[in-house]
């Protein structure tokens, strides 16, 4: 047992360690006064809860798809507390039984953990026990049983995702989500700088590398929902693979994920095929494609998801997550199982042939183009790269910290962008259109910066890019989410649209105390307040924004709408939209209240008759 890099990791942070210990409560490692580690369990394999556990079993899970032609499938489910997460999975667990295959069990998991706990806690405290299963959770989840038959994954992104990997080790997880490790599209998940995001990103990898951990290292789908492009996806996703290199992570332990969306067979069979051809990891993790605004009925969306499913089938994915229900909280076990039994079937009857179009060698050469294109870009090289370069000699030829320093410039500069990235200190230039075949694609003009633009996609679709204008309406607006929450697309979505209107927004971004919003509106002046919650945490966080603006004498002066989740969970949720309907929206402390599926014009359309009827 050397675990060198490990114990290191744990004595250059032994701050945030202690303060993870703290703020979640669970034993975490210890440094003893000769330097000495305490409390750090073997590295995989090991025996937890009677079950010989190590990241390998994972991978051989992905051999198996790849033997079989069916994927493996993931599906995500975790709940507030091990028994009720426990309870839930058992659906999930038994359809598997039903139907004899194996899960590789995805933990959802709180989401307060993109957080460090060192310099976030009041954000944290706020968050308790929303968004998935706490640290102290996962470990009595495994006491219960969790992962005997179907492996399970955590959640650690954001700011310190090595101290989650480190609770994942203690806990007895064999995999871990530590994607995305190239945090440019992602950087609104929590308080940290670019730069330091990074750095903490590799040293989860390390972690994972010396402990035998499954990861998936880093995600074309995040930036893919939020605007990106394939090309740019692939990039990234190649140099989060080339600091799992350095990291000393073997293949077999990594797995990417992509996004598939189903609107473009052929589309989504390319973008696959150019991953698989260019990626060192050995394991790839498809997922469907979630904003399309699909049915408001959870039958109709099953059969939206269920198409994606036959992408992932006919594209070659070793791993493929099941939807379930999307838009109305946390699904339970067994809405999870329903979509598991549905995915099982649309795998075991879909003819496994080979599409041979050549539009999917074009747009494959296309995504590979422009992934080239920026990874020259990003490691400052004067020549054409070829992408049967990219193997783990290429990436050892660069030191960890020259990785490092080449990702974060390229973030910096604007080398890596997408249009609803969150990052506060990354510069944003690029815009992009989905076009009618349902690809994703640069307007002229918005490429991103330093990259040849005859190497990216461009959109020949006309496509109007309105002028950057200053305000022409006298209201002024602040916009943020409120508790640990990172999601950003809504809110940006809302904040184009009330900036198109002409009002002047003052845009926080994500993860805020409600109080800091409320006096952020009362510094300037603002008419119009919006916050965010996509954890059903509305209850508890948006009259705080009230009583705030109340005591700051305000709150009659000022519009407060909300959006997000109305409750976390999706049994609960029909509850709270039938009190809302009923009621109205005081309860939660606002004015108006536009849900997940809200055209963002409707938002504007009843801000602008509220600021009327008010004389604001």
């Amino acid at each position: 047992m050397v675990q060198e890099k490990t114990k290191q990791i744990i004595i250059e942070d032994y701050d945030s360690v202690r303060a993870y210990q703290e703020t979640f409560g669970v034993q975490m490692p210890t440094v003893d006064k000769d330097g000495s580690i305490g409390g750090l369990p073997a590295p995989y394999p090991r025996v937890v809860n009677g079950v010989e556990r190590s990241g390998y079993r994972i991978y051989e899970l992905g051999r198996q798809a790849a033997a079989t032609g069916i994927p493996v499938q993931n599906p995500i489910l975790g709940r507030n507390t091990a028994e009720e997460t426990y309870a839930e999975s058992l659906e999930m667990y038994n359809m598997a039984e039903k139907l004899g295959i194996t899960l590789f069990h995805f933990v959802h998991s709180e989401a307060t953990r993109h957080i460090d706990p060192l310099k976030g806690r009041d954000l944290i405290e706020q968050s308790r026990g929303k968004g998935g299963i706490t640290p102290a959770g996962e470990r009595a989840l495994v006491e219960l049983g969790g992962g005997l038959v179907h492996p399970m994954r955590i959640n650690a992104t954001g700011d310190t995702p090595h101290l989650s990997i480190l609770n994942a080790l203690i806990a007895g997880f064999d995999g871990t989500d530590i994607g995305p490790v190239i945090h440019v599209h992602f950087g609104g998940r929590g308080i940290h700088d670019y730069k330091t995001k990074v750095v903490n990103g590799v040293k989860a990898l390390e972690i994972c590398a010396e402990n035998n951990m499954f990861v998936q290292i880093e995600s074309h789908k995040h930036l893919n929902n939020i605007g990106g492009t394939d090309g740019m996806a692939l990039a990234m996703c190649l140099l989060a693979e080339g600091l799992g290199v350095l990291a000393g992570l073997p293949a077999e332990l990594s797995a990417v994920q992509m996004n598939v969306a189903g609107l473009n067979l052929l589309a989504d069979l390319a973008v696959m095929k150019a991953f698989k051809e260019t990626m060192w990891s050995k394991s790839l993790i498809v997922v469907p494609e979630t904003f399309q605004n699909p049915p408001g009925d959870l039958i109709a969306e099953s059969a939206h998801f269920a198409r994606m499913a036959i992408s992932a089938k006919l594209g070659g994915a070793n791993f493929y997550r099941p939807k379930a229900a999307e838009s109305v909280g946390i699904p339970t076990g067994a809405s999870m199982a329903k979509a598991i039994w549905a995915t099982q079937n649309v795998f075991e009857n879909t003819v496994a042939v080979d599409i041979r179009d050549p539009y999917i060698e074009e747009r494959k050469q296309e995504i590979l183009n422009e992934a080239m294109a920026v990874l020259e870009s990003v490691l400052e090289l004067k020549r054409t790269l070829s992408p049967s370069e990219i193997n783990d000699a290429f990436w050892r030829q660069y030191s960890k910290d020259e990785m490092i320093e080449k990702i974060v410039r390229a973030g910096k500069a604007g080398i890596m962008d997408c249009p609803r990235a969150g990052g506060w200190d990354l510069k944003r230039h690029v815009k992009t259109h989905r076009d009618k075949d349902g690809i994703k694609r640069y307007i002229p003009g918005f490429t991103p910066l330093g990259v040849d633009e005859r190497r990216v996609v461009l959109t020949a679709e006309p496509v109007v890019v309105p002028a950057e204008k200053k305000p022409t309406r006298k209201q002024k607006m602040v916009l943020a989410t409120v508790g640990a929450d990172a999601h950003v697309m809504g809110i940006n979505m809302i904040r184009e649209e009330f900036e198109k209107a002409g009002y002047e927004v003052i845009y926080m971004r994500g993860m805020n105390l409600p109080e800091t919003v409320a006096e952020v509106a009362a510094e300037a002046k603002a008419d119009i307040v919006g916050v965010a919650n996509l954890l059903g945490l509305g209850r508890e966080l948006f009259p705080r924004v009230q009583d705030r603006l109340t005591q700051l004498g305000l709150r009659e002066k000022v519009i407060l709408i909300a959006g997000g989740r109305i409750s976390e969970k999706e049994e609960e949720h029909s509850f709270f939209a039938e009190k809302m309907a009923k009621e109205g929206t005081g309860f939660l402390g606002v004015d108006g209240f536009f849900g997940p599926g809200t055209d963002p014009a409707e938002c504007v359309k009843w801000t602008e008759a509220e600021c009327e009827r008010r004389g604001i």
